[in-house]
């Protein structure tokens, strides 16, 4: 309503202001219009939903770690390889001389052809590698999942750290702006004789601190915006802020044990380090099967052809020219007996590989049901933040009107005015960050159950201005 009524107003103030004008003015207001107008559809403000598409198609670390899901996807064909058929074939050709007493007897032409077919039958080994290879593509997937979440926590950090400085910079300027009144109020009344130096001197000082935080904050700004800009590719401009009226709510459901089994089943880094343990004991067991008969079926076809004319100068070669076929078909048993110790080490070594993986797959799940528990109680704690937060800041606010009427009736001195100034100005920038620290929370909490997804950002993005 508040929106429609000044937008309503403002149209009644451009048409008093044209009804006033001549033709010649009326033109140039019309071209200025125009040309605002144009340039702000340059200035668009990119909302959270935006700089994340940005950063799905720009962002470097995004981009490497699906070129990795696309390597870790060969795994299982590689595993499923070893379970095929191998067909490979082979050829050549050769040019041959017969020689007594360095003169030639003989001399041609020889061609060989030949096709292989192995089909495994009885490979313990191959299968466990082909279940290893599946495990591990699935990892690869979970992984992938886990850096896709990553990627959101990352654009949405970014993101709140530029609004963040904007933030800090425009209470910055503020108070730079209302301590540099101060500091010509003082002058004037040391001028008139209604002042102390001390009060001049005081001013002066405190003006001196907001300029250098004025610059501190500026390049804070640029720091945050060059973080992005890695992210997405390119400078933004404008940035959408959050509405005023934000929600603010506490993790649902509240029980803290809740998260914890969602997490347990969920957790994209839990499953990829599960799988892994699985891909590692697949390994093991492979490892031991080598020790097994090894049966496959083999085929073999093989052409060849001869111009050799005389078997050794002086006896007419029969086949001359004749192509000769000959096909074969077996079935192949090997059985590794031993290697030279090499079999068993590597059995050894894969069992030590799975017993570290095991490990590692408990401290993975340690660790994530502590971080669900400490995420959960950070959103809470952030809950509870932007509540006083936002109270401190009315309280400063009514703080500063008191300490304004008591200065100007005497009651209160300049440092006390100035201090008031300064923790509004502080409070606002606490009550800033404080709004952009619970939606963090909030979202590293999702990403702990692996329940975080684009529709989070989305969510977030609709809720700016």
């Amino acid at each position: 309503f508040w929106r429609v009524r000044n937008r309503c107003y403002s149209i009644l103030i451009h048409l008093k202001v044209i009804y006033r004008m001549n033709y010649k003015n009326l033109t140039k207001f019309i071209i200025f219009s125009l040309s605002l107008s144009f340039v702000s559809t340059f200035l668009k403000a990119e909302n959270l939903e935006e700089v994340y598409e940005l950063a799905l198609k720009n962002d470097p670390l995004l981009k490497a770690a699906e070129a990795s899901y696309r390597a870790g996807k060969e795994n299982k064909v590689q595993g499923r390889s070893g379970l095929l058929p191998n067909l490979s074939v082979s050829g050549s050709t050769n040019w041959n001389e017969y020689r007594v007493m360095d003169q030639i007897i003989d001399q041609y032409n020889s061609n060989n052809y030949s096709a292989r077919l192995t089909q495994p039958v009885f490979r313990m080994d191959k299968w466990f590698q082909f279940r290893r290879g599946k495990a591990l593509t699935q990892s690869a997937e979970a992984e992938f999942a886990y850096q896709q979440q990553e990627t959101m926590i990352r654009v949405a950090s970014a993101y709140f750290n530029v609004l963040n400085s904007i933030d800090s910079l425009n209470a910055a300027k503020a108070e730079e702006k209302a301590i540099g009144r101060q500091k010509d109020l003082a002058k004037k009344r040391f001028e008139v004789g209604l002042a102390a130096i001390t009060e001049v001197q005081e001013t002066q000082a405190a003006y001196d601190l907001t300029v250098v935080s004025r610059i501190s904050r500026e390049a804070q700004l640029d720091s945050a915006r060059e973080g992005l800009t890695s992210i997405v590719g390119k400078d933004i401009t404008l940035l959408s802020p959050l509405i005023d009226d934000f929600e603010i709510s506490l993790p649902d459901p509240l029980d803290r044990e809740n998260w914890v089994t969602l997490g347990l089943k969920n957790n994209f880094q839990l499953q990829s380090a599960r799988l892994q343990r699985d891909a590692a004991k697949h390994s093991a067991r492979a490892a031991t099967s080598n020790h097994l008969p090894q049966i496959d079926i083999v085929g073999r076809a093989t052409k060849s052809t001869s111009k050799q004319g005389k078997f050794g100068g002086f006896i007419q070669n029969p086949l001359f020219g004749i192509e000769q076929d000959t096909r074969q078909y077996a079935i192949q048993v090997n059985i590794p007996l031993y290697a030279g110790g090499s079999i068993s080490s590597s059995r050894r070594q894969a069992f030590a590989n799975y017993d570290r993986a095991k490990e590692q797959t408990v401290y993975t799940e340690r660790s994530t049901i502590r971080d669900i528990r400490s995420n959960h109680f950070g959103v809470q704690t952030q809950v509870a933040n932007v509540t006083a937060r936002k109270q401190a800041l009315a309280s400063a606010e009514s703080a500063l009107e008191a300490t304004q009427i008591g200065y100007e009736v005497g009651s209160r001195n300049t440092v006390d005015l100035l201090d008031s100034q300064k923790r509004l100005f502080q409070a606002q920038r606490d009550y800033a960050s404080s709004r952009y620290e619970y939606i963090i929370a909030m979202l590293r909490l999702k990403a702990s159950v692996g329940s975080l997804n684009p529709g989070d950002l989305i969510s977030i993005s609709n809720r700016m201005e």
